[in-house]
């Protein structure tokens, strides 16, 4: 019996099991738990529409990149905001020389969006699965969403149960330079939803 069958309380993760009762594959389930959301939380935006709102933002590769303003995240960590600096501008360098030397990118866009937030925008990143959002930018909470080169959808997904008021976009291009956009969460559903649009799936389906 789960512990929403039997009146007990209900944990972050029990969507984990709802996911299995309803017939989702083991691969969806680990991929859901690694994001810390269910499929049905989803939603989408325009790709065309985000592109639009990065078109008048000057690229930045990771060499320029230059923290304007101190942040501290997770309980006083990075210790040093000039080494997280300099630690972002390596990890850009290997992912592009692994791309150059096997034609595959690494796996890394989520952390190196997230570190660009922070350098960039001041963003101050909550503790490891916190779920509903990953930190504030001037004490508002804030979600980001990294687009990598690799994607080529139409779409971009994201939480529309999360308790973030802004979502701040970073996109990397294939020459691994960076742009980022912070929106208040109110302007995604402007016109009607015409850019934050429900996931369209029956309940119960994978």
């Amino acid at each position: 019996m789960s512990a929403k069958e039997g009146g007990g309380a209900m944990s972050d993760w029990d969507f984990l099991h709802e996911m299995h009762d309803r017939g989702y594959s083991a691969d969806d389930i680990a991929l859901a738990a690694g994001v810390g959301y269910a499929p049905w939380d989803e939603a989408y935006i325009s790709r065309q529409w985000v592109d639009e709102e990065l078109k008048d933002q000057s690229p930045d590769p990771a060499k320029s990149l230059k923290p304007k303003v101190p942040f501290r995240s997770r309980d006083g960590f990075p210790f040093s905001v000039l080494e997280q600096a300099e630690i972002f501008e390596d990890l850009v360098d290997c992912a592009e020389r692994h791309f150059r030397n096997t034609g595959r990118y690494l796996q890394v866009w989520g952390e190196l969006g997230e570190i660009y937030a922070e350098i960039k925008f001041g963003l101050r990143r909550h503790g490891t699965h916190q779920a509903g959002s990953d930190g504030t930018i001037d004490g508002k909470l804030v979600e980001v969403k990294t687009i990598s080169p690799e994607k080529i959808s139409d779409q971009v997904i994201v939480k529309s149960q999360g308790n973030f008021e802004q979502l701040l976009i970073v996109r990397i291009d294939e020459n691994f330079e960076f742009a980022g956009k912070l929106i208040d969460r109110d302007e995604l559903a402007d016109a009607g939803g015409r850019f934050l649009r429900a996931r369209m799936q029956e309940s119960g389906s994978p």
